[in-house]
C-alpha cells in the first residue's frame, strides 16, 4: 500500500512539473508593431504599420511543439504616414474597418526551423475571410528580467500573403497583389506574487 501510494505521489509530482512547463506570456503592446510592404505601381514600395496589437502565448521552452499563440490587431491602427492614404485603407476600398475591424491569427502547429528559428502555422483572418499561413519566426529570445520582476522575451515573424485572397482592395491594379507582413513583438510574463 505504502509503495502505491509512493507511485501516485510520483506520478502526480511529475504531471504537476510538466504543467509548469507551459507558461502564459502577454504581448506588450508598447513594444510590438504589425509592419507590410506593397509594391506601388511596380516601381516603389510603400511601408506601413498597425500600431495596436494584442494577444498572448503560451510557450513551452522544453517542448516548442506545445507553445500557441493568438494574437489581435485593430485594423483602424493602420499608419502609412500619409492621412489620405490611410483614410483609404479604412474604408470599404482595402480593410473597411467599419465592418471588420479586427485582423486576427491563431497558431495551429509551431516546429523548430533551425537554431533560434521557428515555423509557424496557423489562421490568420482579414475582410471576414480565413486562410492558413505560415510564419517564419526568429526567436524567442533569451528571456530578459526588468528592475520589476517581469520577464521579457522577444520574437519576430516575417509571412508573405496575397492580399486578393483576402478580399482587399483586389480591384486596384496600382497595388501590388504580394503583401510582406513583418511582426516585431515583445511578450512579458508578470512577477510571480509572493
Amino acid at each position: 500500500m505504502n509503495r502505491f501510494l509512493a507511485v501516485c505521489t510520483a506520478l502526480a509530482l511529475f504531471a504537476l512539473s510538466c504543467a509548469a512547463q507551459v507558461q502564459t506570456w502577454k504581448i506588450d503592446p508598447n513594444h510590438t508593431a504589425a509592419q507590410f510592404s506593397v509594391r506601388h505601381m511596380g516601381i516603389s514600395t510603400v511601408r506601413g504599420a498597425f500600431t495596436k496589437v494584442s494577444g498572448s502565448a503560451d510557450y513551452d521552452p522544453s517542448d516548442i511543439t506545445k507553445t500557441s499563440i493568438e494574437a489581435t490587431i485593430d485594423a483602424s491602427s493602420v499608419d502609412t504616414r500619409v492621412e489620405m492614404r490611410d483614410n483609404d485603407l479604412r474604408s470599404p476600398n482595402y480593410f473597411d474597418v467599419a465592418k471588420y475591424p479586427t485582423i486576427t491569427f491563431k497558431s495551429k502547429s509551431v516546429k523548430s526551423a533551425g537554431e533560434g528559428k521557428l515555423k509557424l502555422v496557423g489562421d490568420l483572418t482579414m475582410h471576414g475571410v480565413t486562410k492558413e499561413v505560415a510564419l517564419d519566426v526568429e526567436g524567442p529570445s533569451q528571456p530578459m528580467t526588468d528592475p520589476r520582476g517581469n520577464m521579457h522575451i522577444g520574437a519576430s515573424a516575417t509571412t508573405k500573403v496575397r492580399r486578393s485572397n483576402f478580399g482587399v482592395g483586389s480591384s486596384n491594379p496600382m497595388v501590388g497583389d504580394e503583401i510582406t507582413i513583418t511582426i516585431d513583438t515583445e511578450l512579458v510574463r508578470p512577477a510571480d506574487k509572493k
